[in-house]
């Protein structure tokens, strides 16, 4: 797991994406796509069409970076193609990472009071 800072602001590019593109064509598709530069430290996240891939672009300050992750079963929960970007916090992007829906999030398990 790569640590993200948690001031980060983390940007889901709403509908599908061509996972064929790599660094190049998704930081073009941030700067003309959601108007965004993709140097200034924000996350961004694409997802491809059949739900199961996700490419993760950042610039740490150091150079740029991408990640991808594949879900063996399921699929991300994604925005629709209507909104051009979502802004969603680090920690919704690892309940996103892990397959849980990161809009309504739900405790499985409580522990009680003790005494």
């Amino acid at each position: 797991m790569i640590a993200i800072p948690s001031e980060v602001r983390v940007w889901l590019a709403g509908g599908t994406t061509d996972m064929r593109r790599g660094m190049n064509g998704l930081t073009l598709l941030v700067q003309e796509g959601l108007g965004r530069d993709p140097h200034a430290g924000d996350l961004f996240a694409f997802r491809g069409r059949r739900g199961d891939l996700v490419k993760i672009l950042w610039h740490d300050g150091i150079g740029l970076s991408l990640y991808a992750k594949r879900l063996e079963h399921g699929r991300f929960i994604w925005p629709s193609p209507a909104d051009r970007a979502v802004a969603i916090s680090a920690a919704q992007l690892a309940y996103l990472l892990d397959g849980i829906d990161w809009r309504n999030p739900r405790h499985t398990w409580r522990p009680q009071r003790a005494g």
